[in-house]
C-alpha cells in the first residue's frame, strides 16, 4: 500500500544519536517519554549525567551533571523527578527538582526499593515496590500514601507499565514474565486492575492496557472503559485478543457492550507481543504496540479492526501518546522518534472502500469531524428523510463530518414537511438536536431565534446564549432588537456589528463605553456629533466624554479649541476650565494659545482659580504679559510680578506691600536678579523704611548668599540702620565664619542695648577680631564688664583685662572673675597685681577666696619668678593642713623649708608628696648631699648618678646602686662608656658587697658583671666570696658560677676548682665543659658524680676512642653504657661487635639500625642470634619479617616453614614478596602458597617454569593481571592450550583485548590467535570487541571467513574499526556492507563507485544513493552509470529525481551527447517545470515530429525560450509545427508575427483570436481590411465578434458600407447600439444623483454656519476673539467674528457623521 494512502502516516520526528545520544543508552532502563513534551535520557558515561530533549526545540538537548538510577519528566511542566538507591541498601531516595526555578521542591527516601514509577497525572507519581503500589503528590509536604498491595500473579514480573483513568478512580499495574516452558519466547503478560471506590483488585492476563472514555448514546455521563490486549497459549494454541470492557457501569442508565476482537499477528511474528496501548481520544480509536515493531489500530466503539502495519525494523520499547494530533510517539532501539497520526483526508475512504464497512467509515467521520463520507451522509440524510425518521435524520445532520449538511438547503427541507397534530415539528426537532450537540451556525441561529420570537419567548434565547448556543450576527441582533435592546447590544457586541453597537450605546447614553468598545474593535465613531449630543444634556457628561477623547491612543479626534468652544459658546466656563486643565497637563508648547485662553477666561470672570491655576504651575508656555496685566487688574500683585519682565513693572507692582503677603513677596525676591533686588530694596525703604523694613531683613537673610552679604550689609549702613544690620546679621552669624561679620554684630548689638547678646555672642563666637573687639569694648565703657571680660578670658588677654579693671577701680569684677569665671588664671591676675604694685593684704585676700580651685604650680611660678614665694607661706600651710596630697603644694613648702634651712633632711626623708626629682634639683647647688637623699628617695638613678659623678661621691653611689639592685642601671654604670666605672667597681668590691648581708644583693651584682662581659673581675669578686671563709663559701649557684665563670674565662683553673669544690651542680656544668671542648674536665666531673652513660658518651662522641669506653663499660658493666657503646661500634661498621654489644647490654630498641646495618655487611647469622633476642622482648611485624627474610638469605628453608607456623606477626605478604623482587623464589613460594596468595604464587611458578601449577594459582586468583602475565609466558614457552585458557579469561576485558591480540600477533601465532577468538565468541561475557577483533583477524589473515562473520554478527561489531581494516586489506565488498550499516552512505557509494567489479549491486545502489549526504556523488552516480550501466540510467535516475539538480542531469548528458537516454526521466519531472527540461524535451518533440506531445508541453510548462522554440519551427515542414510556432508568438505577445503565420497557412481562427486577445485596434482593422480583400464576407462577420471590445464602430461600419458588406455587419451594429443605449440611461441616473448630493450639502453647511455664529454672542465681553486667518493678531480694532471649523486646522463637518456612515436616522 502507498504510504500516501495508508490511514495512518508514520514520520521521524527525531534520532537520539543525531543530538548525541550514545546508542548503548538507548533502552527501557535509560530513556522514560512521559508525554510528547519531553524525553529524559540517563547517561552513565563518560560521565553520568541526565539529558532533557523539549519536543518543540529536540536540537538544543538540556544536559545536566546528575547521577542518579531513574530520571522522569513532568508529562507537562519542566519538573524533573530522580529516583537513586542509597548504597549498601535496598532503599531508594526520591527527589522531585523544579528546573524553571533551580530549586528542589520535595524529597523522600523510601524504606524498600522502587522497581517502576511513572507520572500518572502531572501532580501524582506512582510509586512501585516489589509488593505495594504508592502514590506521591508533589504539592505541600506529603510523603507517599500506598494505594493497593500487589497480587500474585505480578510476583517476579518487571513491572512495565503503570496508569490510572482520568477521574483516578481505577488504576492498572501491567507487568511481564519469562513464558512457559514449552514456549519460552513468547513473553507472559500479567495485569492487576484496582478498584479505589471499592478497594478490590482483579488480576488478568494482559501485555498493554489502557483507559479510555466514551459516551454512550441516552447517558449524558461518559463510561469509562478499560482496553487491554493480551497474548497467550494454551495447549499449544496462541490466542491474541483485544478485550475492550465499561468499568463501574452506572445502574439504570444505557451502558457500554463488552466488545473483544482478534489480534492478527504474522507467522514471522509468531514469538511477538504487545508492548504498549494508546488511545487517540480525539479520533476514538486504539493503537496496539509490539516490540518487534507491529502497529493495530482498532475502533474503539466496535473494536474493529482499522489498520495493521510494522512501523518499525527496530524493537519499539517505548510510546507516549500525542494527544494534540490523536497519534501517538515511539521510540525503537535504534534511537528514532517516530510519530504516528491518523491521515485525515484517506483514512475514510480506505475504511469505506478497502474495508468495505461503511457504517465505521460514518462514524469515523462524524467523531473525527474527518473528510471522504459526504457522499454516504448525504445518501443516508436522504434516506432517513424520505422514510420520515425525521429524528433520525436530524441526528445525523447535526453530527454530519465538517457540517456538510448544515446548510439553508437543509432546514428548509425540515421547514417544508408538514406539521402533525399533536407532534413536534420536525424543524424543532433538527434545532432541538442540534443544540445538544453543541453551538448553532450563524444560519440556523437565525432562523431559530425568529420561530422563538414569534411566540414571544425570549427568555429561551437569553439561555442559548448564556450557553453560548447560537452564533451572533448582525442579522440576528436586528431580529432581537424588536423585543429587547440589551439583548441586541450583546448580540451586537458578539457579532462585531461596529455601527450598531455604538448606535446601542449612544441610544442607552452610555457614551464612555463608545471609547472603550471603539477602541477595542478599531472603530471611528463620529466624535463631534457626539460631543454635541451630550452637551445638551449632560454637561459634566460632556467634560468626562471629551477628556476620554482625550487620552485615545493615536491623540484626540477633535482639536482641543474646537471643544472648547462648543463649551464656551454655551458660556460653561467651569467645564471649559476642567476640560482644558485636564488636557493640558503635559504643558506642551503647542498648547500655548489655549493655555492664555484658560487664563483669560477665569481671571475675568473667577479670578481665584486664575490664581489657583497659576500657583500649581502646570503652565509655561502662555503669553506671559497678557496674563500679568491681568492679574495686576485682577488684584492678584504676586502673579503679576512673577509675570513681569521689566523692572519699571515691578517697582510699580511691588510698592503694593498692603496687599501683598509678605513671605509671597520675599519668595519673589528670589527670583530677582540680584541688581534688580537691591534695587527693589532700596525703593521699599525709601518709601516706608519702618514699615517694610521686616520684609527687607527676611528677603536679605533669605538670599544672603545670592545679594551677597556685603551688599545687604551696605543697604542697610547706608540707611545707618542698625537695627536691621542686628537683625540681619543674626540670623547669618551662625552659619559665617568671617571676623568682620561677627565684629559688625557685636558693634550693632551694643549700639542697640542689646547687651545681653553682645555678652552671647562674645561668649560663643569662635570667629571675631579678639584684639579689635577688646579694644572697641574698652573704648565703649559698657557698664557691664562681662562682655570684655568674655573676649580677654578666651583669648589670653587676663593681664590687659586686670589691669584695665585695677585701672578703672573694677576690683569686684575682678574677685568675681577670678572666684566665679576661671580660676585657674588666678596666677595670672595676681602676677598682674603684682605688677601693678597691688597692697599684699588684697592679692593675699584674693587666693585665700579661691583656696582649693587655685591652680598651685603656676601661681608659685609667678611668684618665684617675682621672688615673692614667702607670700605663699600661709596659704600652702592652709592647704597642708587641709590635707591635701597636692605635689606642687609639698615642692613649693620644701624650697620654703630649705631655703630657710629648717630641718631639710627630716622633710626629704619623712614627706611622701613632694616631686624628687624637682626638689633635689633644687637641692643640687644648695647642698648636693641633700640632693642625693632627695634623688634616693624617688629612685631618680640618672639624677643620683649624675650628682655623684660630678661631686665625686662613689661610696653613696656603689651603695645606692647594689641595693637597688637593678639590671638596667648596672649596665649603665658598669658600661664601657663611663669614666667612672673603675671607681665604682673598686668601691663595690671593697665596700658595698662586703657590707651586704643580702644573697639577692650579691647575686645581682655578680650578674651584672656577667652581663657586662668583666670576667676577670668577676672572678676577682667570687674568689673573695666562695673561697675564702665567707657568708657564701658553701653557695651553690656561687660555686658553679665560679667554675662557669673560670670555662669561660680561664679554663686552666677549672680542673683545680672541681677537684676543691663539691657543692656545684656536675650534669648541667659537665655539659657546659663539653660544650667548651674540655673533655677530660667533663669526664672528670661525670665520673666524680657517677653519671657513667654520660661519662661513656663523651668517651665515645668527644674523645672517640672505642678502646677507652668498652674499658669502661667492662668496669661498671652497666646494660646503658653497653648500649651506648653497641651504637657507636654499630655506627662505625663493627656490626658483629655491635650485635655482641646490644645482646650483652639487652638492648632491643635498635633494631631497625641493627637490621639495615647488617643486610649491608651480609652477617645474617649474627643478625638471626640478635633477632631471635628482640623477638623476646617485642612483637614487631618488622622483627618477624627480617627474620624470616634472614632464613632465606642463609637458605633455611625448613627454619621458614617452621617458623610461619607458629604465631608471628610478621608481614608474610611484603616478605614474599621482597624475596620475589630479589630472585628467591622457592622462599617466595612457601610464602605465597600460606598466605594463599595465587596470584604472585602463580607469578612465581612461572619463574620457576611450573606452568600447570601457575594456571591453577591464576584460576584461584582470577585477576586480569595475573591471566596476563601466566597466559604470556605460555605463548613464550609455546603452552597454547594453557594460553588459550588464560586467553578466554583475559579478552572477557575490554581493556586487555587489544593487548593480548598484539602479543600473539607480534610472535607470529595468527591461528592460535584466531581460535582463541572463537571460542571466546561462545561466551557468557563475551563483548562487541571480541566480535571486533575477531573479524579485524579475519580481514588480515583469512578473508574467506569474513563476511559470513559480519553479516552473522552486524550488531555486535566496533563497525569503525572494522571499516578501517577492511579499508587496509582492500575487503570491498565488505567495506560496502559496513558502510550501509553504519548509515556511512557517502562513504558506501564512494566505494562502490571507485571499485564496481568487486562491490556493486544495482538494487543496492539504488537503496545507498539516496540516503548519501553529500549532493556532488548524485552527479557522479550518474557519470558512473552513463560509463558502465547506461541501460539502468532512468532506474537510478527515477529514484534519484527528488534529490538532483534536473538541469545538471540534463547538462552532463547533453555534454555526453545521450540526451534521448534519459526522455523518461525527462517527462517524468518536467512538472517541476524547469527550463532546461522542458528545452530538452522540446527539442526531443521537435525531432520527433511529435507536435501533440509538444504543444502539451508548451501548455502545461511555460519555463522555456519561447522566441528561440518559435523561430524553429515557424518554418517545419509540417502545418502542425508552424500552428504551434504562431501559437508560442501569440503567448509571447508578439502578434503581429503569430497573424501573419496563420494568414499564411489560412488558419483564419487563429488570428482572430490572436487580434482579440492582443486588444490592438490596428492589428484587428488590419485583419478585416485583408478579409475584405481576399473576399472572405464570412471571415469579416466573424471577426466583427470575435474582436467585438477591439474593432471601432465607425471603422466597421464605414469598411461594410464602401465594400458591400453591410449585411454581414447589421449583427455587429445591432449588438452595439444596445449596448450604447445602456451607457447612456445609466449616465443620466448617476447625474441626477450627483445633484441631489450638492443641494443636501449646501444646505447642511448654511446650517452649520448659522450655528457657528452663536460663538460671538454667547462669550463675555472680557474675553478676545480668537485671531483670524489672513488678519493681524492685534487686540484692538474690536471683535470679528470666529471662522468656519474649517479654518481652524479641521475640514468642515459632515453632515451628522462621518463620510462612509449611514445617518443616524438609519439606526
Amino acid at each position: 500500500m502507498a504510504a500516501a494512502s495508508a490511514p495512518i502516516t508514520m514520520k521521524e520526528t527525531l534520532t537520539l544519536p543525531s543530538i548525541g545520544i550514545n546508542p548503548q543508552f538507548i533502552t527501557f532502563t535509560h530513556v522514560t517519554m512521559e508525554s510528547d513534551k519531553y524525553i529524559c535520557v540517563r547517561e552513565t558515561s563518560p560521565q553520568n549525567s541526565v539529558v532533557i530533549i523539549d519536543m518543540n526545540m529536540p536540537m538544543q538537548p538540556l544536559r545536566r551533571p546528575i547521577t542518579a538510577d531513574s530520571a522522569l519528566m513532568n508529562p507537562n511542566s519542566r519538573i524533573l523527578a530522580l529516583k537513586a538507591q542509597l548504597p549498601g541498601t535496598t532503599q531508594d531516595h526520591l527527589q522531585i527538582f523544579n528546573i524553571e526555578m533551580k530549586s528542589k521542591m520535595k524529597s523522600h527516601q523510601m524504606p524498600e526499593q522502587v522497581v517502576f514509577w511513572k507520572w500518572i497525572t502531572p501532580k501524582m507519581l506512582g510509586l512501585v515496590t516489589q509488593t505495594s503500589v504508592y502514590h506521591w503528590s508533589i504539592d505541600g509536604d506529603s510523603e507517599p500514601v500506598k494505594v493497593f498491595e500487589r497480587t500474585a500473579n505480578l510476583v517476579n514480573n518487571q513491572i512495565i507499565n503503570y496508569k490510572c483513568d482520568p477521574s483516578e478512580k481505577w488504576l492498572v499495574l501491567i507487568g511481564i514474565a519469562p513464558g512457559a516452558p514449552e514456549r519460552p519466547q513468547l513473553v507472559k503478560g500479567n495485569m492487576q486492575l484496582f478498584s479505589v471506590d471499592q478497594q478490590r483488585s482483579q488480576a488478568l492476563e494482559a501485555h498493554a492496557a489502557s483507559f479510555a472514555t466514551f459516551k454512550v448514546p441516552g447517558n449524558e455521563s461518559p463510561s469509562t472503559l478499560i482496553c487491554f490486549a493480551s497474548k497467550s497459549t494454551n495447549a499449544g494454541q496462541i490466542t491474541s485478543k483485544l478485550h475492550v470492557i465499561e468499568l463501574g457501569a452506572q445502574p439504570g442508565k444505557p451502558s457500554f457492550t463488552k466488545k473483544q476482537a482478534d489480534l492478527f499477528f504474522p507467522p514471522d511474528f509468531a514469538d511477538d507481543f504487545p508492548v504498549a496501548m494508546q488511545i487517540s481520544h480525539k479520533y476514538s480509536l486504539i493503537y496496539v504496540i509490539t516490540k518487534l515493531g507491529l502497529l493495530f489500530v482498532y475502533d474503539l466503539e466496535m473494536a474493529t479492526a482499522v489498520y495493521r502495519n510494522r512501523i518499525s525494523p527496530d524493537p519499539i520499547f517505548l510510546t507516549a501518546e500525542a494527544s494534540s494530533v490523536g497519534g501517538f510517539y515511539a521510540i525503537n532501539r535504534r534511537g528514532q522518534v517516530l510519530l504516528a497520526t491518523v491521515n485525515e483526508a484517506t483514512i475514510v475512504p480506505f475504511v469505506s472502500g478497502q474495508l468495505n464497512n461503511l457504517e465505521l467509515a460514518v462514524n469515523l467521520a462524524k467523531r473525527g469531524n474527518l473528510p471522504g463520507a459526504e457522499n454516504l451522509v448525504v445518501q443516508r440524510f436522504q434516506e432517513l428523510f424520505a422514510q420520515t425518521k425525521y429524528k433520525e435524520a436530524a441526528e445525523l445532520a447535526a453530527e454530519s463530518p465538517q457540517g456538510i449538511l448544515r446548510t439553508p438547503d437543509t432546514v428548509a427541507k425540515f421547514q417544508s414537511v408538514p406539521v402533525q397534530a399533536g407532534q413536534t415539528p420536525p424543524l424543532l426537532q433538527y434545532f432541538g438536536t442540534l443544540l445538544t450537540r453543541g453551538k448553532l451556525n450563524a444560519f440556523e441561529s437565525l432562523e431559530l431565534s425568529r420561530l422563538v420570537v414569534n411566540q414571544n419567548k425570549k427568555n429561551l434565547l437569553e439561555n442559548w446564549l448564556a450557553e453560548d448556543k447560537l452564533e451572533c450576527s448582525e442579522e440576528l441582533g436586528d431580529l432581537v432588537k424588536t423585543v429587547d435592546n440589551d439583548l441586541a447590544l450583546k448580540i451586537y457586541i458578539k457579532a462585531r456589528a461596529t455601527p450598531k453597537v455604538v448606535a446601542a450605546f449612544a441610544e442607552r447614553r452610555e457614551f464612555d463605553k463608545i471609547l472603550i468598545y471603539s477602541k477595542q474593535v478599531g472603530y471611528t465613531p463620529d466624535y463631534l456629533f457626539l460631543l454635541q449630543t451630550i452637551l445638551r444634556a449632560d454637561p459634566q457628561g460632556a467634560v468626562n466624554f471629551a477628556l476620554m477623547m482625550s487620552q485615545m491612543e493615536g491623540g484626540c479626534p477633535i482639536d482641543y479649541n474646537t471643544i472648547t468652544d462648543l463649551f464656551l459658546q454655551r458660556n460653561l466656563i467651569r467645564e471649559a476650565t476642567a476640560f482644558l486643565l485636564d488636557v493640558l497637563k503635559p504643558n506642551l508648547p503647542e498648547h500655548g494659545y489655549l493655555q492664555t485662553k484658560v487664563l483669560e477666561i477665569n481671571l475675568v470672570t473667577f479670578p481665584n482659580v486664575a490664581d489657583a491655576i497659576l500657583a500649581n504651575g502646570m503652565f509655561s508656555h502662555y503669553d506671559r504679559p497678557r496674563i500679568a496685566q491681568l492679574c495686576e487688574k485682577a488684584g492678584l500683585f504676586v502673579r503679576a510680578l512673577q509675570h513681569y519682565t521689566e523692572l519699571p513693572d515691578i517697582k510699580r507692582v511691588i510698592v503694593n506691600t498692603h496687599a501683598i503677603e509678605p513671605q509671597s513677596l520675599v519668595e519673589f525676591f528670589g527670583t530677582l536678579s540680584k541688581e534688580w533686588a537691591l534695587e527693589c530694596m532700596k525703593d521699599l525703604l525709601l518709601v516706608n523704611l519702618r514699615g517694610n523694613l521686616q520684609i527687607i531683613v527676611q528677603t536679605a537673610k533669605e538670599y544672603s548668599e545670592q545679594l551677597g552679604v556685603d551688599a545687604c550689609i551696605k543697604l542697610f549702613e547706608q540707611f545707618k540702620s542698625y537695627e536691621g544690620l542686628y537683625f540681619f546679621l543674626g540670623s547669618y552669624l551662625s552659619s559665617s565664619e568671617d571676623p568682620d561679620i561677627h565684629f559688625k554684630y557685636i558693634e550693632a548689638a551694643a549700639k542697640t542695648g542689646q547687651i545681653k547678646e553682645v555678652e552671647r555672642v562674645t561668649r560663643e563666637s569662635n570667629f571675631y577680631d579678639a584684639e579689635k573687639t577688646k579694644n572697641f569694648l574698652m573704648e565703649a565703657k559698657l557698664p557691664d564688664a562681662r562682655p570684655l571680660i568674655n573676649v580677654c578670658d578666651r583669648f589670653g588677654f587676663v593681664p590687659d583685662l586686670t589691669h584695665y579693671l585695677y585701672s578703672n577701680n573694677m576690683l569686684r569684677y575682678i574677685e568675681g572673675y577670678v572666684q566665679k569665671v576661671n580660676p585657674g588664671n588666678a596666677p595670672l591676675v595676681v602676677g598682674q597685681l603684682l605688677d601693678d604694685e597691688c597692697p599684699e593684704d588684697f592679692i593675699k585676700g584674693l587666693i585665700l577666696s579661691v583656696r582649693s580651685l587655685l591652680p598651685v604650680e603656676p601661681l608659685v611660678e609667678e611668684c618665684e619668678k617675682r621672688n615673692r614665694l614667702r607670700l605663699l607661706s600661709q596659704f600652702l600651710e592652709h592647704l597642708v593642713s587641709e590635707g591635701s596630697q597636692d605635689v606642687h603644694v609639698h615642692n613649693a613648702l620644701g624650697k620654703i623649708i630649705i631655703d630657710s634651712n629648717n630641718n631639710p633632711e627630716h622633710f626629704l626623708t619623712t614627706n611622701p608628696y613632694y616631686d624628687s626629682r624637682v626638689v633635689g634639683k633644687y637641692c643640687e647647688k644648695r647642698d648636693p648631699t641633700l640632693a642625693v637623699v632627695a634623688y634616693r628617695r624617688g629612685q631618680c638613678d640618672d639624677e643620683l648618678i649624675n650628682v655623684t659623678n660630678k661631686n665625686s661621691l662613689f661610696k653613696l653611689q656603689a651603695r645606692y646602686v647594689v641595693e637597688r639592685m637593678d639590671g638596667d642601671l648596672w649596665e649603665k654604670v658598669l658600661s664601657p662608656d663611663n669614666e667612672y666605672r673603675r671607681q665604682l667597681i673598686d668601691q663595690v668590691v671593697s665596700t658595698a658587697l662586703p657590707e651586704s648581708k643580702s644573697p639577692e644583693q650579691v647575686s645581682a651584682a655578680v650578674k651584672a658583671f656577667m652581663t657586662a662581659d668583666l670576667p676577670h673581675e668577676l672572678i676577682e669578686l667570687l674568689e673573695k666570696i666562695v673561697l675564702q671563709n665567707s657568708a657564701f663559701s658553701g653557695n651553690f649557684n656561687l660555686q658553679n658560677l665560679l667554675i662557669l665563670t673560670a670555662i669561660k674565662a680561664d679554663p686552666s683553673r677549672v680542673m683545680d676548682y672541681i677537684n676543691r669544690l663539691d657543692n656545684f651542680d656536675g650534669p648541667a656544668v659537665g655539659e657546659v665543659a663539653v660544650e667548651a671542648q674540655l673533655y677530660e674536665e667533663a669526664f672528670a666531673i661525670f665520673k666524680k658524680f657517677n653519671l657513667n652513660v654520660q661519662a661513656v658518651n663523651v668517651l665515645l662522641d668527644n674523645i672517640q676512642s672505642i678502646e677507652r669506653a668498652v674499658e669502661f663499660a667492662f668496669r661498671v658493666e652497666e646494660d646503658a653504657v653497653w648500649s651506648q657503646v653497641a651504637k657507636a661500634q654499630l655506627r662505625e661498621g663493627l656490626v658483629s661487635e655491635a650485635i655482641e654489644s646490644f645482646i650483652r647490654a639487652d638492648d632491643a630498641t635498635e633494631f631497625l639500625d641493627v637490621i639495615r646495618a647488617s643486610e649491608n655487611a651480609d652477617v645474617y647469622s649474627d643478625l638471626v642470634r640478635y633477632l631471635l633476642m628482640v623477638r623476646q622482648k617485642t612483637k614487631e611485624p618488622k622483627v618477624d619479617s627480617e627474620l624470616i627474610y634472614a632464613y632465606a638469605k642463609i637458605d633455611r628453608l625448613g627454619d621458614i616453614e617452621e617458623f610461619i607456623l607458629m604465631p608471628n606477626v610478621a608481614n608474610l605478604q611484603s616478605v614474599g614478596d621482597r624475596l620475589y623482587d630479589e630472585a628467591l623464589y622457592e622462599a617466595a613460594k612457601i610464602i605465597f602458597a600460606f598466605i594463599s596468595n595465587w596470584a604472585k604464587l602463580a607469578c612465581t611458578l612461572v619463574k620457576l617454569r611450573q606452568f600447570q601449577g601457575a594456571v591453577d594459582a591464576a584460576r584461584k586468583a582470577n585477576s586480569s593481571k595475573t591471566w596476563k602475565e601466566v597466559c604470556f609466558a605460555c605463548v613464550d614457552a609455546e603452552e597454547f592450550r594453557l594460553a588459550q585458557i588464560c586467553g578466554l579469561n583475559i579478552i572477557i576485558q575490554v581493556d586487555d583485548l587489544e593487548e593480548v591480540s598484539d602479543y600473539y600477533q607480534n610472535r607470529g601465532c595468527f591461528n592460535e590467535l584466531i581460535n582463541l577468538m572463537e571460542s571466546g565468541l561462545g561466551l557468557e561475557r563475551a563483548h562487541m570487541g571480541i566480535f571486533t577483533e575477531l573479524g579485524v583477524l579475519y580481514a588480515r589473515y583469512r578473508p574467506e571467513k569474513l563476511m559470513e562473520h559480519i553479516k552473522l554478527f552486524s550488531t555486535r561489531l566496533n563497525i569503525p574499526k572494522l571499516i578501517r581494516a577492511c579499508d587496509e586489506q582492500q575487503h570491498w565488498k565488505e567495506l560496502t556492507y559496513l558502510y550501509i550499516q553504519y548509515d556511512e552512505f557517502d562513504n558506501a557509494a564512494t566505494t562502490i563507485m571507485n571499485h564496481s567489479p568487486e562491490a556493486w549491486d544495482h538494487m543496492q545502489f539504488k537503496d545507498v544513493s539516496v540516503k548519501v549526504a553529500n549532493v556532488e556523488l548524485y552527479y557522479k552516480a550518474v557519470h558512473f552509470y552513463l560509463q558502465e550501466h547506461p541501460d539502468l540510467i532512468n532506474d537510478l535516475l527515477n529514484v534519484l529525481a527528488l534529490r538532483v539538480d534536473h538541469t545538471r542531469v540534463v547538462d552532463i548528458m547533453r555534454k555526453a551527447g545521450y540526451l534521448h537516454l534519459i526522455k523518461p526521466y525527462m517527462v517524468a519531472v518536467q512538472s517541476n517545470n524547469v527550463s532546461a527540461v522542458n528545452e530538452a524535451l522540446n527539442e526531443i518533440y521537435v525531432q520527433e515530429e511529435d507536435y501533440d506531445r509538444l504543444r502539451e508541453s508548451i501548455d502545461m510548462h511555460d519555463n522555456f525560450d519561447q522566441i528561440g522554440l518559435a523561430q524553429k519551427v515557424e518554418k517545419h515542414e509540417l502545418l502542425e509545427m508552424r500552428r504551434i510556432a504562431a501559437y508560442i508568438y501569440k503567448k509571447a505577445g508578439r502578434w503581429k508575427q503569430s497573424i501573419a503565420l496563420s494568414k499564411k497557412d489560412n488558419l483564419y481562427k487563429d488570428a482572430m483570436e490572436t487580434c482579440s486577445q492582443s486588444g490592438d485596434r490596428e492589428l484587428s482593422e488590419e485583419l478585416l481590411v485583408y478579409f475584405i480583400e481576399q473576399g472572405k464576407k464570412e471571415c469579416f462577420a466573424s471577426c466583427l465578434f470575435v474582436c467585438y471590445e477591439v474593432i471601432r464602430p465607425d471603422v466597421a461600419l464605414e469598411l461594410a458600407w464602401m465594400n458591400n458588406m453591410i449585411d454581414f455587419a447589421f449583427p455587429y451594429l445591432l449588438q452595439f447600439i444596445r449596448e450604447y443605449t445602456t451607457k447612456v440611461d445609466e449616465l443620466v441616473k448617476d447625474k441626477i444623483e450627483a445633484l441631489n448630493e450638492v443641494k443636501a450639502k449646501e444646505k447642511e453647511e448654511k446650517e452649520m454656519v448659522n450655528q457657528q455664529n452663536m460663538y460671538a454672542q454667547l462669550l463675555p465681553l472680557a474675553l478676545p476673539a480668537p485671531p483670524m486667518p489672513g488678519m493681524g493678531g492685534g487686540m484692538g480694532g474690536g471683535f470679528a467674528p470666529p471662522p468656519p471649523m474649517g479654518g481652524m486646522g479641521m475640514p468642515p463637518m459632515p453632515p451628522f457623521g462621518m463620510p462612509g456612515m449611514p445617518p443616524m436616522g438609519s439606526y
